[in-house]
């Protein structure tokens, strides 16, 4: 295989290694919110096409910016007094054989749905003002559509690894509770915007939480803490049984708060989440495509969020690239842990990546050529199916934050 490098990491894991830090930011951070509309309007747009024109068109959503408001949370429930300014771009397909596509009411309407899904207290026609951005495409970009095969639109390198180490997966579903069903009925104060950082040091997990708290739901100063030390009573009954490797797990939540300043010592909103009046958000600025921000990992800065599916490598070689690490790891035993590397040259055919490179951490007493050929096995066949995969990544089956 032309243009393939395969290597050894090393023979630690990150699991292994004293120390990691990992990140994640909930479903209504900021941020997250940009990344979960910018993809939801790429899904729909490609529905649309598919549609019209038999194919996926040109377009990239991935210049979304969520502009904060203005919001007097109190005890009890407060106001918003100004709403929420989110921008769309950047390009979509607007016209094919002479029928016009309305891609600012696919927008917008896309972007009501997703926060009608995600977050439960915002109302998108009360709480949000939507600014439509998105325009027509370059000529030689565009074109890229009607080849027969679909070639890179952009020179942009991936990575992907696997597996998740178990501070990984612990930080994934520590938000992942909070922002549950069965969580919210238990805490109806606990807002969607969720942070969680992590660090391991040797095996012990420590885990700093900040949890948007909903006013309406809190009467006192007083209600407000005893809350929050239910809630994380509950975090760390939940996470204790899920130790494996780890020794314990402690958990701070909200640390900034002081009971001695009243509304200023208590992390409160109206809707859930700092973009009412705190914190804007922009697409890309958030998770990896695997919901996490890893560290002690290599990590790509594409924004992979609301990009072309089929064409835009910095979506499908983000998404493909962890794919790709994810069956290697599943398929041979003696490796620990790999990364992919993945290149793409514009122009270039997708399923022909410019540079690929792999690097693998083995089992004691595992060589490289014990497991080169399947390895190789894997990759072919994943790159031979890539039409399935942009397919599948077109309907939204891959998450992307």
């Amino acid at each position: 295989m032309q243009n393939f490098q395969l290597e050894l990491m090393g023979n630690v894991a990150t699991s292994e290694r004293r120390t990691e830090f990992v990140e994640r930011k909930g479903i209504g951070h900021p941020d997250t919110i940009c990344d979960g509309i910018a993809e939801s309007v790429s899904i729909a747009l490609c529905e649309t096409y598919l549609e019209r024109a038999g194919r996926v068109l040109h377009h990239n959503i991935d210049k979304g910016l969520l502009v904060a408001g203005q919001t007097t949370p109190a005890l009890g429930g407060g106001v918003v007094q100004v709403p929420m300014r989110l921008v769309i771009g950047d390009r979509a397909t607007a016209e094919w054989d002479g029928y016009r596509i309305s891609t600012e009411d696919i927008a917008i309407n896309s972007a009501r749905e997703w926060i009608k899904e995600n977050l439960r207290l915002i109302d998108p026609d009360r709480h949000l003002v939507f600014q439509n951005e998105l325009k027509a495409g370059s000529p030689e970009l565009t074109d890229i559509f009607s080849r027969k095969k679909l070639t890179a639109n952009d020179t942009s390198a991936a990575v992907g690894y696997a597996p998740l180490s178990e501070t990984e997966q612990l930080i994934l579903a520590t938000e992942r509770r909070i922002n549950s069903d069965e969580f919210k009925k238990k805490f109806s104060e606990a807002g969607e915007d969720v942070k969680v950082m992590g660090i391991r040091r040797d095996r012990s997990l420590h885990l700093t939480v900040a949890v948007a708290m909903v006013d309406r739901y809190i009467k006192d100063v007083q209600q407000y803490f005893d809350r929050k030390q239910e809630m994380r009573q509950e975090l760390i009954q939940f996470l204790e049984p899920q130790l494996k490797t780890l020794d314990r797990v402690q958990v701070e939540l909200n640390t900034l708060d002081d009971p001695e300043r009243g509304l200023g010592g208590m992390y409160l909103t109206v809707l859930g989440t700092s973009a009412e009046g705190a914190d804007g958000g922009q697409v890309g600025r958030g998770n990896r495509v695997n919901g996490l921000i890893t560290l002690n990992r290599p990590m790509s800065t594409e924004a992979a969020a609301g990009k072309n599916p089929v064409s835009h490598v910095g979506k499908i070689y983000n998404v493909l690239s962890h794919h790709l690490a994810d069956k290697i790891h599943a398929s041979i035993e003696p490796v620990k842990e790999v990364c992919v590397w993945l290149c793409s040259q514009i122009g270039r055919e997708i399923n022909d990546p410019w540079m690929m490179s792999i690097e693998v951490v083995l089992s004691d007493n595992i060589s490289l050529q014990d497991v080169e050929t399947a390895l190789h096995a894997i990759v072919q066949q994943e790159l031979a199916g890539i039409d399935d995969f942009v397919v599948r990544l077109s309907r939204g089956e891959f998450s992307v934050y």
